[in-house]
Parts: structure tokens; sequence; C-alpha cells
């Protein structure tokens, strides 16, 4: 079984300089491939000079996250794919957990090893910490991570678990698979397409998995950081995009609640004086009416499976319950 472990960049030398020797040094299994969103910086240059091992994949345009894996992992022919965000650290030997999943268990389809916090590296980071899951109204949460509840990492998600949706910022999945789902949806751009990879790969019941015994280090918002409304519209949008296309039941009550529960988000970002997240939502849902035709056509063509939350309401359960663990 061969593995590539693809790290998709976009004027990131400083990411590279920083993340790349890492990955070189621990890699030894995989081969490497840079795939270059189209940067006007000086990044290819220096993989060029200083990683010469490494292959490089030029796109033509920054087409984001999504459309910049599609082009680019059309011309990588290993079997397993790693997405590797370019601001991650990898650890010795953490590739042998996941080849031992992928050969011993035909089943599982999809991978996310423990990610921790790169600048405080005893906790789970944001995004993806030990797996993710959903509730029924579309918002993810994570095992160590629930908001911006982050736990501190003490050996309690070791272990080997399946879970909803692995973390973007690296995901494992089979070749096979990726083609078969016909990749990431582009129209996200970027933020939560994984989420929707994943998805349609549950309602598939294709099998996505945790495995606790590989550990990276993630810096988190490299590229977009949780404070920037930009980032606030992609998710609120992006989940909306996800629900509707996805989602089993009755999608218009699921839809309102989901609205009436952005709204409420909203008011929360007024008493913090969050101005400018509140403008990032309401453009997230111009923008979701505006493609809801296109969001439903696609929904027609896909299935939709029962049981996909883990949770009724991870808003309820963190707001009014005061639960902050998943």
């Amino acid at each position: 079984m061969k593995i590539a472990v693809v790290i998709l960049n976009w004027n990131g030398q400083k990411l590279l300089e920083q993340f790349l020797p890492s990955v070189v040094a621990y890699s030894k299994e995989a081969q490497i491939y840079v795939a270059d969103n189209a940067s006007t910086d000086d990044s290819i240059s220096f993989i060029k000079q200083h990683f010469p091992t490494i292959t490089i994949i030029q796109n033509t345009e920054n087409g984001g996250y999504a459309k910049g894996y599609n082009e680019a992992l059309k011309q990588v022919d290993e079997d397993i794919y790693c997405l590797l965000n370019s601001d991650v650290e990898v650890t010795e030997n953490w590739l042998e957990p996941i080849i031992t999943e992928f050969v011993g268990n035909p089943e599982t389809a999809i991978i996310q090893p423990k990610i921790l916090d790169y600048k405080n590296k005893d906790y789970f980071e944001y995004a993806g910490a030990a797996g993710g899951f959903l509730d029924k109204y579309g918002y993810p949460f994570c095992r160590g991570r629930v908001f911006n509840s982050i736990e501190k990492d003490s050996g309690q998600y070791n272990n080997k678990a399946e879970i909803f949706w692995a973390s973007g910022a690296c995901l494992f999945i089979r070749k096979s698979v990726f083609e078969t789902l016909e990749g990431f949806d582009e129209s996200f751009f970027a933020h939560m397409e994984e989420i929707d990879l994943c998805w349609r790969a549950f309602n598939r019941n294709l099998k996505t998995v945790y495995i606790g015994t590989a550990t990276v280090f993630h810096v988190g918002g490299a590229t977009l950081n949780n404070t920037n409304p930009k980032k606030t519209y992609l998710n609120f949008r992006n989940s909306l995009f996800t629900l509707t296309k996805n989602a089993s039941g009755n999608l218009f009550v699921l839809i309102f609640i989901r609205l009436v529960l952005d709204g409420i988000a909203s008011v929360m970002f007024l008493f913090t004086f969050k101005f400018q997240h509140i403008l990032a939502v309401l453009k997230a849902h111009i923008s979701f009416y505006k493609n809801l035709p296109t969001l439903l056509k696609k929904r027609k063509k896909l299935l939709q499976k029962a049981n996909y939350y883990n949770t009724k309401s991870v808003v309820w359960n963190y707001y009014v319950k005061g639960k902050h663990h998943s």
C-alpha cells in the first residue's frame, strides 16, 4: 500500500521552512508532494533548492482548499492520500498506526490522527482535536473541543474510535474513496468541505475513524484565524450548504431552526461588540439563499442517511446545560 502526503500551499514559504523538515524526517513510508495554488512568493524555488525529493504540483490558480486538492490529486497515484496543512508538525512514527488501520480494515475509508495545538502542546487543537461529530442542525464539534472549550490532552482520547468527520488539517483517505465521492465540493472554496466529504462518505456507509496513537501538532489559523469575519462567513455559509445537501429528515424544518440559531449567534456577536461578524452571518445567509436552487439539485443526486447526528443540539447542551465537553 503506497501513501502520498500532499501539502497544499499558497504563499506559504515561511510555513514550509518551519514545518517541512518534520514531514520529510518522519514520513519515510510516503511520497511527499507540495501542491501549489499559484503562489507569488518564493515557495517553489525554496522547495526545489532545499527539498529536491519533494514532488511539486503547480495548480494554475488559487482555487482554495477544495479545488486546489481536486486538481492536484488527479496527478497523485498512491493508494492513500494524506491531505496535510502546511502549518502542521508531524511526529516520529506518525504514519505507522494509520497504515496498519488501512491495511487491516478494508472498510475504513477515512482516518484522522490526534491533533494537538502546536502553540500549546498539552491541549487539543480547535480544528479536529480527537475527531469530529455533528448535532442535528449541522453544528460541528469534536471530542476534545466543543465551541471554544478545549480540553487538555491527558490520554483520554488515545484510543481508536469511529467518528463522523475528520479534520482537513490532517485527513487520510483512500484514493478509490476520494474518486467515488468525486472529491471536494468546490463551491465551498475553504472551510467545512471536509465535513461535507465525510458526510457524503457516511451516507454511502463508508467508515471514518480516529486513531489516537498517531499525533500531529497544528498551528491553526495560519490562513484565516477564528477572529477573522471571512472565516465566520465561510463557516456559517458552508455549514448551511452541507446541511442542505446531506441531512435526512424534514429539510425545511431543519433549515428554519438552523437559521433561527444562527440569528441567536448574531445576537451573541452583538453583545460582544463583534459587529463585523454579524455582517458576516448576514452575508452567509444571503449567499445560502442565492445558492439554494443549486444545492437542492445536488441534494437530489446524493444519498441521505438517518442518524447522522451525535446529539440533538450542541448549542443547547453548551449554552443552557453548561456541557462543555463532548
